[in-house]
């Protein structure tokens, strides 16, 4: 299993509870598709560059996971279908360089 990164936007009418709950339910489709989530940070909310579905500000959450890479774009499309995620940005984690 790789190790990814997840940056989701969430929108900024959702309250720190309802966040919660987007992310518990992140984070069962994580788990329901043979991963595990490794860290949760919860950046909080954030001024967007621009707007987004007419929202100025969203709230920011990275998720690192580790996932299957036949699951990948399963997962993609689960996040594509919430209606609370305004954008996500998914990447392979890379390793930490040692200096």
């Amino acid at each position: 299993m790789k190790n990814y990164e997840l940056l989701a936007i969430f929108k900024p009418n959702l309250d720190a509870e309802e966040v919660d709950k987007a992310i518990e339910r992140m984070t069962a489709a994580i788990t329901e598709l043979n991963g595990k989530v490794i860290s949760t940070d919860k950046i909080g909310r954030k001024k967007l560059a621009y707007e987004i579905q007419n929202f100025r500000d969203g709230y920011f959450t990275s998720v690192v996971i580790s996932l299957p890479a036949e699951n990948v774009a399963e997962f993609k499309r689960q996040l594509r279908l919430s209606d609370n995620i305004l954008r996500t940005m998914f990447m392979e984690a890379s390793a930490k360089a040692s200096v």
